[in-house]
This record gives C-alpha cells, sequence and structure tokens, in this order.
C-alpha cells in the first residue's frame, strides 16, 4: 500500500508538472556578440552545479545549491531564452492542485483536505 501511494504521489506531481509545463517554451538564439550568449551558458551551469550540490553535498551546502538554482532560473530569463505563453486559471490550478496532492502523498503517504 505504500509503494502505491508514493506512485499515486509520484504520478500526480509529474502531470502538474506537465500541465504548468505546456505554457513554458524554451528556445535558442544565436548571439552575434561572445558576451551576449554568457547568461545561457551561465544558467546551464548554474543549474548543473547546483542540482550535483543537492544531489551530492553533504547536509550543510544544501543552501548553496539552492543559490545555485535559483541564480540559474534567473539567467534563464535574463538571456531571453524563455517564453511564456497565456494560460487559462483553470489548467494553473489543477496543476497547483495536483502538484500539491502529489506533494502531501509523497511526503506524509496521506491527503489532508
Amino acid at each position: 500500500m505504500r509503494f502505491l501511494t508514493t506512485l499515486i504521489g509520484l504520478a500526480l506531481v509529474l502531470v502538474g508538472i506537465y500541465f504548468l509545463g505546456q505554457n513554458i517554451l524554451f528556445t535558442t538564439q544565436v548571439a552575434p556578440y561572445w558576451w551576449r550568449d554568457i547568461p545561457a551558458a551561465g544558467s546551464v551551469l548554474a543549474l548543473l552545479s547546483g542540482i550535483l550540490v543537492l544531489l551530492f553535498g553533504r547536509r550543510g551546502t544544501r543552501e548553496a545549491g539552492w543559490i545555485l538554482v535559483g541564480l540559474g532560473i534567473i539567467l534563464v530569463f535574463l538571456s531571453g531564452g524563455v517564453i511564456l505563453r497565456p494560460t487559462s486559471l483553470w489548467t494553473f490550478f489543477l496543476a497547483l492542485a495536483a502538484i500539491g496532492g502529489g506533494y502531501q502523498l509523497l511526503t506524509t503517504r496521506r491527503l489532508n483536505l
């Protein structure tokens, strides 16, 4: 039964991320000057190093990992490689409800409604 609730929670989180991610487009641009491509390369390096620190770092280095992930997200938006399309309120609500419910199932093994 524990495995089933974990599997359902993981599925709900993934469905929520899918609904949220349907309206986010990541693009690449060819920069005529070398310095205009720095935020794009920096975002990839910051996100990758932040995820590696979160996965393989010690407990004391987790804050640095989250800072690097946040910096990577900011650099993605600065590079202009993200296009956010409009989304309906219903889709946004379903995505957040699925992510929240799935996270609750993963952590507490039950839903508190």
